[in-house]
């Protein structure tokens, strides 16, 4: 397909609810959603093409400034930067926030900023540590999405968890796949002692 005639003659029309819940701010559900969301997919794009980051914490981490803007922590990762480097070059970002036994998400899409501003990272301490940037993002669309994805992969369900051991440990893997003189089991090694020491 190549043009939006061609893609909107293989689909219906969209509800007409679905046209009008797009909002241009946070109102109470969202900012709930948001409180008791321990979880989001953070959608970057920027000159080397789209990314998809994970961010986690205990609820309520993604803070709500106001009706239109919200700030996310950046707490310690690889270091890669991708999506932070993509920001750079371009602030749209999307969101989805998913709360664990909830089968709606809620998307949210704006323009962020990179900031250091004290005041700002003061918003979060875990044991006298603050992040070393964190994320405001100026809200253009906000909008709870229907549970139908996560209804069909039966994500929340109990005998849908899959056991760990169906996968190499996360050390083998990387050994597999890059050239490195560490053995998987000092890959394993260093990426508990991160787990344990270096979360935040």
């Amino acid at each position: 397909m190549t043009s939006q005639d061609d893609l909107r003659s293989c689909y219906a029309p969209p509800m007409e609810r679905a046209r009008l819940k797009t909002l241009r701010r946070l109102d109470q559900h969202c900012r709930r959603f948001i409180e008791l969301s321990p979880f989001l997919c953070l959608g970057t794009s920027g000159e080397e093409g789209a990314d998809v980051s994970p961010r986690g914490d205990a609820p309520g981490f993604v803070r709500v400034l106001d009706e239109a803007t919200l700030a996310i922590p950046d707490w310690p990762g690889n270091n890669r930067l991708d999506s932070l480097s993509n920001i750079v070059t371009n602030p749209q970002v999307g969101m989805l926030f998913l709360i664990p036994g909830v089968e709606e998400t809620l998307r949210v899409n704006g323009d962020a900023a990179i900031t250091r501003d004290p005041e700002v990272l003061a918003l979060w301490n875990v044991n006298g540590k603050e992040p070393r940037s964190a994320l405001v993002v100026a809200v253009r669309e906000a909008y709870l999405h229907c549970g139908k994805a996560l209804i069909r992969s039966r994500l929340w369900r109990e005998e849908s968890k899959v056991d760990r051991s169906a996968l190499p440990s996360f050390g083998r893997m990387l050994k597999d796949q890059i050239e490195t003189g560490d053995t998987a089991e000092e890959i394993e090694a260093s990426v508990a002692e991160a787990y344990a020491k270096r979360l935040y």
